[in-house]
Formats: structure tokens, sequence, C-alpha cells
């Protein structure tokens, strides 16, 4: 991804694992310093829900990065005629990929997925659920042909991780390396 005035979406659903996207919105605050990209994101009711309860917040923000409201299909990026380069739905649940592998846009979240798909630009849904059934697989399937890149929320313990926070940035790390962004992370080998 040329990181020049681009735009990037983070979508939010109810999955558990809304740390991912709170430190994924994180690192790419950090590196927004860096590389001239906006960050846009869009969260779901239950998303909403699962954010106040794990990571106890009253209030959701993310900094000075717009939340759009899940029903706003005026938002830049919910057309292909300002289309973002990259998004990313992280947690990604197993309704959301359903309605993305459908091409359901019944919310600003699914319809900006489906843009993105349309346009040819970068879908990455980092899915947090196990085990999976057929009718999962199959989406995931549908999803993949498409042109999204199904990214299972699973850490790697070869860096030998010593916190929580490893085991997060080991995800968060290969999210950016899918968007072709450069930033410091360890590397095997």
């Amino acid at each position: 991804m040329s990181q020049e005035n681009k735009n990037i979406v983070i979508g939010i659903t109810g999955a558990s694992g809304s740390i991912y996207a709170k430190s994924l919105i994180d690192k790419l605050t950090e590196l927004q310093r860096k590389y001239n990209f906006n960050i846009h994101i869009v969260i779901t009711k239950t998303g909403e829900e699962v954010i106040k309860y794990e990571l106890e917040w009253n209030n959701i923000t993310f900094g000075k990065h717009k939340i759009y409201n899940i029903d706003d299909f005026y938002a830049p990026f919910a057309s292909g005629s300002s289309v973002a380069e990259a998004m990313i739905v992280v947690p990604c649940s197993m309704g959301t990929l359903g309605r993305i592998a459908h091409g359901t846009s019944d919310n600003l979240l699914c319809r900006a997925a489906d843009v993105i798909l349309k346009e040819k630009k970068k879908l990455i849904l980092v899915t947090r659920e196990t085990p999976l059934n057929l009718i999962h697989i199959k989406n995931m399937e549908r999803v993949t042909l498409a042109g999204g890149i199904i990214f299972p929320a699973n850490p790697s313990f070869y860096m030998k991780p010593q916190s929580i926070d490893d085991l997060i940035n080991s995800i968060i790390s290969r999210i950016l390396d899918l968007l072709e962004i450069e930033h410091d992370a360890q590397r095997w080998g």
C-alpha cells in the first residue's frame, strides 16, 4: 500500500478480542506521524458493548479518529467513488463474516467491506471464533474467492512471548505487514 494520504477503515464487531482493535488503532496512530494516512472507524452496536465490557470503557473514543455511526451510509468509504485503500475488520464475528460473504450491506461496516471488495482493495477479516463449523468455513472461502484475506487471530509463540501484549503485538505486526506498512517488529530468523 502506498503510504501517502490514504484511507484505512477499521471495523469492529461484537466478537471477543476488542484489544486487537485498540492495539491496531494505537499502532496505526503512532505510524500515522511517519506515513500520511487517515484512519476511519465503524463499530457495530454489539462491538460497542463488547468494548465496554472487555476494555472496561464507559466512553468509547480512539483519540482524534472519527467513529462513524453503523447506520451512516453517507460516510465517505460507503461509496466506490471515495474508496479507502484498505479495511480491517478486527475482531470479525462470524455473523459479520457471513453478511460480508453474501454481500448483505445492511450496515456501514458490511457496506464498506463490500465496496473494498468490488474496488479490488485490501480487506482483512481478523476472525475470532473456534471451533469453526462448515458454514463459517464456506463463508471464509467465499470472502477469499472474492479477494478478501481471512486472518484468524492466532498469535505466534516462536518469539517466546513474555506477556499478553507480546501475543497481541504478534497479530498487529502481521496485520501491518499485510497492509505493507513498514514498522519495527521482531522477525523470524
